[in-house]
């Protein structure tokens, strides 16, 4: 599993933290497949496909919940293990179509996991029916997301913090197309420490401690570098 580690990013300036209640996302995930209605949906999801071309690609769809009200077309690619990265990947796809600035910007969120879990599914509706929800409530690389519990069971992780996806890549981080463009950012699981550290110190100190800690994303039970 790699490491966090800043490769050939330039760290922007924080960003605002966000504080809000999550939405209750009750379990029923299924694979029950959506068509693909919007452009932007149509060029993420063939962005996921050619970037992870040799991993197993699952559309999975959250059909409980409020997600479907603020993002129609939403729904998670599952992305098993692979070249590209040995563990699994939850990626949105839809968000975009959801909100995006008049010239054409919008975000998809990813997240990273260990092993295959639903949750990972959930989190990634609940960021993303936030994100879409009023202005005064977008995010963008250096805020957090407050999750109100372990971000997966025994983990003191419990926010998540919205940053340039590392583990794969600035080839993966743009996804453009005629009238359109994403910029696909990582959800990386945080302690609530660490998010203060952030408010406190800064987006690039709190990535320098995580880095400096060689932290594995995805360990369950990491503990907190600050």
């Amino acid at each position: 599993m790699p490491t966090v580690s800043k490769a050939s990013y330039s760290t922007l300036p924080a960003g605002m933290t966000r504080s809000f209640t999550p939405p209750i996302m009750p379990a029923g995930v299924t694979v029950q497949a959506v068509a693909v209605t919007g452009p932007g949906a149509a060029a993420v999801a063939d962005h996921h496909h050619r970037f992870f071309a040799g991993h197993e690609i699952t559309e999975r769809h959250q059909l409980v919940g409020p997600i479907s009200k603020r993002v129609p077309d939403f729904f998670v690619h599952e992305i098993g293990p692979g070249p590209k990265y040995a563990g699994w990947t939850y990626a949105s796809v839809g968000v975009w179509e959801a909100v995006h600035s008049p010239d054409g910007h919008g975000l998809e969120f990813l997240l990273t996991a260990p092993e295959r879990n639903r949750r990972l599914v959930e989190l990634v509706a609940m960021t993303a029916y936030y994100h879409a929800g009023p202005a005064g409530q977008r995010l963008d690389e250096g805020h957090t997301v407050p999750i109100g519990e372990p971000w997966l069971p025994g983990s003191a992780c419990d926010h998540l913090l919205v940053s340039l996806p590392y583990p794969f890549g600035a080839e993966l981080e743009s996804c453009a197309w005629s009238g359109g463009h994403a910029r696909l950012l990582w959800l990386l699981p945080i302690t609530g420490a660490e998010r203060d550290y952030k408010v406190e110190y800064g987006l690039e100190a709190l990535e320098q401690r995580l880095e400096e800690a060689a932290i594995h994303p995805t360990d369950v039970g990491r503990r907190s570098v600050v």
